[in-house]
């Protein structure tokens, strides 16, 4: 028996009826995964999701598909240097086709709009069970794709409703693949407070797909469901978005190096960056201490000198910083105030001004070039890509190897989560991007009310009614309208916004 990956790991929700569709000699069922996954209408709407920048302003920004699939391609790296270099994976590696398949799906749920969007659903959807990204992956990988639905023995062919209960299997992937999607072995509650905030998770309405996962995995009561592959796909999921997406930030304008050290050397801002961070941190702690003995909290928190120094570390080489601008009386002045210096200090803003001046002077020009020139961002992102591939580790569950996880030394993690929580602050933050990201969530909003007032479901596509119509739950009702608008791109939810709103006169002949 292969300890990785056992024979109840490959079986699927619904069996595979015919010879044709059972498992081929020349590729794997994790490989028809990938096909399913490729070809579904999921996948393909990623082009019209925004990652950092509306993909109206530049060709040249992410967008949530080459996202995704710069993700696949970290993730499958760092596969398949651990079956290389790990001596239980050489002789049980690690299928790559999973890790892609959970790198490439893990967007799939993310609502137009990104964040704001994410919010205004779980604000619709409440007391029906919330509205969650990843919640929402697993759904549609379980559930809306139309692939197959449940069938019982002798049966052909099964209708998405059966006595007014959801039959749909989605694309009826593996149970291995489903679990490689889960990153929060979490129920979101059915209802929850006014105001609180979005809770990660799995619905409501796939808990019991879960639950036969970890029966058939052998799961004990009171772990967690987390593959190997999730695990993977997670950390290359940061790893994109702390480098590809800075890159977008330079190619905008938004960032610059000397911009970033000058945000890191605002002191409110980089305690702000610090606070986010250690509660990152801790949260990593359980699986931290499984390889890092004795493990304290002082160890697993920075503070925001370190913030400032770090971002200075990771951005050295292209500013041409020596190690004794690094580490200058100045900086550690800096750093040592509580509050602003005196102001009658001479001595202290005399040296400030030296090392201001030397930012100011020698460092500007390499800071612009980068953010100017195509090459000079690539070498730079494909540089900080290719070291913390490099530092990814593996520890081994001998018990469940599917259970094993990657992790990183704690100065790369600090690293990693600086950059990552920077660019969010920086960035997504940003008051440019928020007054986009406002008006997205209105539209969500007032759409999710329309359609759900009185006859409201009939201004949704016939499928989506016929849904409606069949289901008897009203929190499942709900949910069709919330599937309905979590699906739809950028631009479609603005046009069909204006369909529903605006004062233009609309044809009637444009597909829903």
């Amino acid at each position: 028996m292969n300890k990785l990956y056992p024979t109840d790991h490959k079986k699927r929700v619904v069996p595979l009826s015919s010879e044709i569709k059972k498992e081929e000699p020349y590729r794997t069922c994790w490989r028809r995964d990938y096909a399913r996954l490729i070809h579904s209408a999921a996948f393909r709407r990623l082009q019209g999701k925004t990652q950092l920048f509306p993909g109206r302003e530049s060709d040249f920004f992410r967008n949530r598909l080459t996202h995704s699939l710069e993700v696949a391609q970290i993730a499958k790296s760092i596969a398949l240097r651990i079956n290389y270099e790990n001596s239980f994976f050489k002789n049980a590696p690690i299928h790559t086709d999973i890790v892609e398949v959970a790198s490439l799906a893990h967007d799939l749920g993310h609502p137009p709009f990104g964040h704001n969007g994410e919010a205004a659903l779980d604000a619709c959807m409440l007391n029906y069970g919330g509205f969650e990204g990843n919640a929402q992956t697993l759904r549609i990988l379980a559930k809306l794709e139309k692939r197959e639905n449940k069938t019982t023995l002798g049966q052909k062919e099964a209708p998405a409703i059966i006595a007014g209960v959801d039959n749909r299997a989605g694309l009826n992937l593996a149970y291995r693949t489903l679990a490689s999607v889960v990153k929060y072995d979490h129920a979101i509650p059915k209802r929850r407070k006014k105001g609180s905030e979005v809770t990660k998770g799995y619905y409501y309405t796939e808990k019991t797909l879960v639950a036969d996962i970890k029966a058939r995995f052998g799961v004990s009561k009171g772990a967690k469901l987390s593959t190997i592959e999730c695990s993977i796909m997670d950390i290359a999921d940061d790893i994109a978005y702390s480098t590809y997406d800075l890159e977008d930030a330079f190619k905008a304008g938004f960032l610059t190096p000397c911009k970033m050290l000058a945000r890191g050397l605002d002191m409110a801002f980089a305690s702000r960056i610090a606070v986010q961070v250690n509660k990152r941190l801790k949260k990593m702690k359980p699986k931290l201490q499984k390889v890092i003995p004795n493990l304290s909290d002082d160890q697993l928190s920075v503070d925001r000198g370190e913030v400032f120094l770090i971002l200075t570390s990771v951005l050295k080489d292209i500013l041409t910083l020596n190690e004794g601008a690094l580490t200058s009386s100045v900086l550690k002045d800096i750093f040592a105030l509580d509050e602003s210096p005196p102001v009658n200090d001479d001595i202290f803003f005399k040296k400030f001004e030296t090392f201001v001046s030397f930012i100011s002077g020698s460092v500007t020009g390499a800071s612009d070039d980068l953010a100017a020139q195509g090459g000079l961002r690539t070498n730079f992102t494909s540089d900080q890509v290719g070291r913390y591939i490099r530092s990814i580790k593996v520890c081994y569950e001998k018990n469940a190897p599917f259970l094993s996880f990657v992790y990183m030394d704690l100065d790369i993690l600090k690293e990693l989560e600086i950059l990552k929580i920077f660019t969010y602050e920086s960035l997504i933050m940003s008051p440019m991007l928020k007054v986009t990201e406002y008006r997205g969530k209105d539209i969500v909003t007032e759409i999710f009310e329309a359609l759900t007032s009185d006859d409201g479901h009939l201004l949704m596509p016939n499928d989506f009614q016929k849904l409606y119509f069949e289901l008897r739950d009203k929190a499942e009702k709900k949910r069709v309208v919330c599937d309905f608008i979590a699906g739809m791109t950028d631009r479609y939810a603005v046009q069909f916004y204006g369909r529903l709103f605006g004062t233009n006169p609309e044809t009637i002949f444009s597909p829903l």
